[in-house]
């Protein structure tokens, strides 16, 4: 079906035929007299002096030349031909020209093209395409910025004209590049280019421009999208081999058009297997995962979409790409890992709709095919790559939002909620000291744990509390021994309950005997075991902080008061040896002492003075109020 809107066999060798053979032969569509072109000579060249100035390293009087050159050209009613005959021709080598003439060009149809006569809208097209003829003979493509700079000026012209003066743009194209690996390249630049222009949400448009879009995708899918798809199947089959960089472009391509065109043109047992296929070539599987995640992206209806679902899923299982643990290539399965949430993503929301609608016996499929898919987001999730885990994170945040409106005894939340205890474990590398840019994202996927701890919370709270209990207390009792990765997430799970299991004003330790209970031991274990003086600064910030946090804990237990203070106030504290730790301590401090003062005044005032004056510290504390005044 490709082959149908090639012109010939003959164009299709293009690469093998000699320049002045190649000339002399083609005879496209595009190619109509025009006096204009024909009466310009080679001799029409550009000011010289002025290129001068387009090279970086030109001095600033020649770059003033340059720009000012630049606006002459762009205002000129048919300067810029010059730019034009430039390209067409291939006069200059330059590529800071060749940029340069591209630019005036772009500037012509982007803002002047209303106004351009019918012979210079006809001259645009013949230059570009005899720039794009030109680089069918070339031996070395152009340099990449030349590429998408002529991409988006090929795709700022199917705008203005593909409506109405150049309906057959792709026909065009597609017929002078034939298989040709350097015009294969500019035709998916100018794709995506198109898409930048036409399709892509995040940029805004006028109501006149999206107006325009609609109309354009409208007739893209009526005349061409077919012929499109036909010859993104060629170039995935012909290059994926000899030009793996062609088939990641042209998988991007599809990956972006796919959105809004009929789905079957893709989602069809020819190109999926192909898609999938090329799952298994080192070079290309990473794009080939993008591109399939956008076919299952596609907004469809619920039944046919899980149909997609689990006929993709049921060939990756059986391709053998399920076995996380064998796979050694961690950047493949961090786009596995986003493949997979989002086929997960894409059953939860079939199954509400399912199950909004009254379709009991198809949202009862598409539960299990949600709940098959589990021990797989337990492997992803619990991957030692946070960035393969990262990605699965919505997945499992769907799915529990689906656990606990089933309310099914089956399904339980457990293994989930270990997972997601043993990830927010740090490692050995984290370096608390000078945190960069790998610890500023571990912490970011700390929250998005926590997003799931909160979660589990809603679904089970008995189950996460007493989970977080005997982890913690586990880890309390062997504290000394013990890593501090494992004393800090501990003390870390106590804290996130707080939020977890909310509470009126904070009080956790009133009303539900099992919660109070509970949160009231951790917190004496805490307070009450030494673990302030594990030597580590992140042990020594989380406990300080949950201290803070539970401050109602000393209206049960005032007792505790006194040690807290001293923990505060020591090299545990204030005193202790990282700067990091005494800045934190010293808000933190301020905020116990308003938050407890109240309690403090019950206490004997003596005692407490004298055991702050055995600390040595630097901090004077005056009794002149009820609360007590800091001063450095």
């Amino acid at each position: 079906m490709f082959q149908t809107f090639i012109r010939s066999a003959d164009i299709i060798k293009l690469d093998k035929k000699s320049a002045r053979q190649q000339q002399r032969d083609v005879n496209l569509p595009w190619r109509k007299a025009n006096p204009r072109m024909a009466c310009q000579s080679v001799a029409a060249i550009m000011d010289e002096q002025a290129l001068l100035g387009l090279n970086p390293n030109a001095d600033a009087r020649y770059r003033q030349r340059a720009m000012a050159y630049f606006e002459q050209l762009k205002e000129s009613q048919d300067a810029w031909e010059v730019c034009a005959e430039a390209l067409a021709k291939g006069i200059y080598n330059d590529d800071h020209v060749k940029f340069f003439c591209f630019q005036v060009l772009e500037h012509q149809i982007k803002f002047r093209h209303a106004g351009l006569s019918a012979v210079q809208q006809q001259l645009i097209r013949e230059t570009l395409m005899k720039w794009l003829q030109c680089q069918l003979m070339n031996n070395q493509p152009e340099k990449p910025f030349i590429r998408n700079k002529a991409a988006q000026v090929f795709a700022l012209t199917f705008i203005m004209e593909y409506l109405t003066l150049w309906p057959k743009f792709f026909f065009d194209i597609l017929s002078l590049v034939g298989l040709n690996p350097h015009g294969i390249d500019i035709y998916l630049r100018t794709l995506m280019a198109i898409d930048g222009e036409v399709v892509d949400r995040d940029i805004l448009h006028s109501p006149e421009e999206t107006r325009r879009n609609t109309l354009i995708k409208d007739g893209m899918r009526e005349q061409c999208i077919p012929h499109l798809v036909e010859s993104w199947f060629q170039i995935l089959q012909t290059y994926q081999q000899s030009h793996p960089e062609l088939t990641c472009q042209c998988l991007e391509v599809v990956g972006s058009y796919v959105s809004w065109i009929d789905l079957n043109l893709i989602a069809n047992d020819r190109f999926v297997n192909l898609l999938l296929s090329q799952l298994s070539v080192e070079e290309l599987r990473e794009e080939a995962c993008d591109c399939l995640l956008e076919i299952v992206n596609k907004g469809m209806d619920p039944v046919d979409k899980t149909k997609l679902v689990e006929s993709l899923c049921q060939v990756l299982q059986s391709a053998g790409f399920f076995n996380v643990e064998q796979e050694e290539d961690v950047d493949f399965l961090a786009k596995f890992s986003r493949l997979v949430n989002g086929m997960g993503q894409s059953l939860v929301l079939s199954w509400t709709k399912l199950a909004k609608t009254g379709n009991v016996k198809e949202a009862a499929d598409t539960l299990q095919a949600v709940e098959a898919k589990v021990p797989l987001l337990l492997q992803l999730l619990v991957h030692e790559d946070d960035d393969i885990s990262a990605n699965i994170v919505g997945f499992c945040y769907e799915y529990l939002h689906v656990l606990k409106q089933v309310n099914h005894p089956a399904l339980s939340p457990q293994a989930i909620m270990l997972a997601v205890m043993k990830k927010l474990t740090y490692d050995d590398e984290y370096n608390f000291e000078n945190e960069g840019e790998d610890e500023a994202m571990f912490v970011e996927y700390r929250k998005q744990l926590k997003m799931l701890l909160d979660r589990l919370a809603q679904v089970s709270p008995e189950l996460l509390l007493e989970a977080v209990r005997r982890v913690f207390t586990n880890t309390m009792q062997n504290w000394q021994t013990a890593p501090f990765m494992e004393v800090e997430v501990a003390i870390r799970l106590l804290y996130m309950l707080g939020e977890a299991l909310p509470a009126s004003h904070g009080a956790h330790f009133s009303g539900d005997t099992a919660k109070t209970s509970a949160l009231q031991d951790m917190m004496r274990t805490l307070v009450s075991c030494s673990v302030s003086s594990y030597q580590h600064s992140s042990v020594s910030l989380e406990f300080f902080e949950t201290v803070v946090r539970y401050e109602k804990f000393f209206l049960v237990e005032p007792h505790h008061i006194p040690n807290v203070l001293m923990a505060f106030l020591d090299q545990r504290g204030l005193r202790h040896n990282s700067p990091k730790v005494r800045s934190r301590v010293a808000y933190l401090f301020s905020r116990f002492l308003m938050l407890v003062s109240h309690v403090i005044v019950c206490l004997n005032v003596n005692d407490l003075c004298n055991m702050m004056s055995s600390a040595r510290n630097r901090i004077t504390l005056f009794k002149q109020s009820p609360n007590f005044i800091l001063r450095r």
